[in-house]
């Protein structure tokens, strides 16, 4: 997974496949955020355009912490 945000544009891009692979598919899941889908049908991104307003003006993850094996 990869994640750019382009704060000049003000979108944010998560990607779930390589950054090469085209979207045969978009759809919309709600106003300013997209979902892109492969030639099978696989999620392979999301961007949101307007992502201050969308997701607040401080973007922030929390990742689940990997336990040692």
């Amino acid at each position: 997974m990869r994640i750019e945000i382009d704060p000049e544009r003000d979108l944010l891009y998560i990607y779930f496949a390589d950054t090469l692979t085209k979207a045969a598919q978009t759809v919309t899941v709600t106003e300013g955020v997209h979902a892109d889908f492969d030639r099978d049908g696989k999620l392979i991104g999301i961007e949101v355009i307007e992502a201050s307003k969308i997701m607040g003006e401080k973007i922030e993850f929390k990742l689940p912490e990997l336990s040692a094996a």
